[in-house]
């Protein structure tokens, strides 16, 4: 398979970056679609009525072109920039049910947290960067979701 070449001739270099951010919140796991007896039987202990937290780590990961020019796919403070206003603002010591309006009809797992983070994220990175958002809930338990 024959490389795609830049405008000086060299090849087209495709590069990963991958930022780490750690954050805590807290929730509980209800759905509104189901009743109190099936709500405790689904998620458990997670849906205690006094809701739990957990220390998140989330992996942002980039994907493209490295620029001739700059070396890079993307500014790497830039993308610290990006998960700040994702992240960190909106969900960093928040009560994911109560202080995010996305979480009121929408079960706060970490399957639909990723995809929250998902659909942020690629509002305020430059089109088509974004390859995969990893959450880790637990050191066990870890979701990973990419766009699809």
């Amino acid at each position: 398979m024959a490389e795609a070449a830049d405008r000086n001739g060299a090849a087209e270099r495709i590069g990963y970056i991958t930022r780490v951010q750690s954050f805590s919140a807290c929730h509980r796991l209800h759905s509104i679609h189901l009743s109190d007896e099936e709500n405790k039987k689904v998620y458990g202990k997670c849906n205690n009525p006094n809701g739990h937290g957990h220390n998140y780590k989330a992996e942002i990961t980039v994907r493209g072109k490295i620029d001739h020019v700059t070396g890079m796919v993307m500014n790497l403070t830039d993308l610290k920039r990006c998960i700040e206003e994702v992240i960190m603002d909106p969900l960093d010591h928040k009560n994911l049910d109560k202080d995010v309006p996305y979480f009121a009809n929408v079960v706060s797992t970490t399957e639909n947290l990723a995809v929250y983070i998902w659909d942020n994220m690629v509002k305020v990175l430059p089109p088509n960067l974004l390859y995969e958002v990893k959450i880790h809930e637990t050191d066990k338990n870890i979701v990973v979701y990419r766009g699809e």
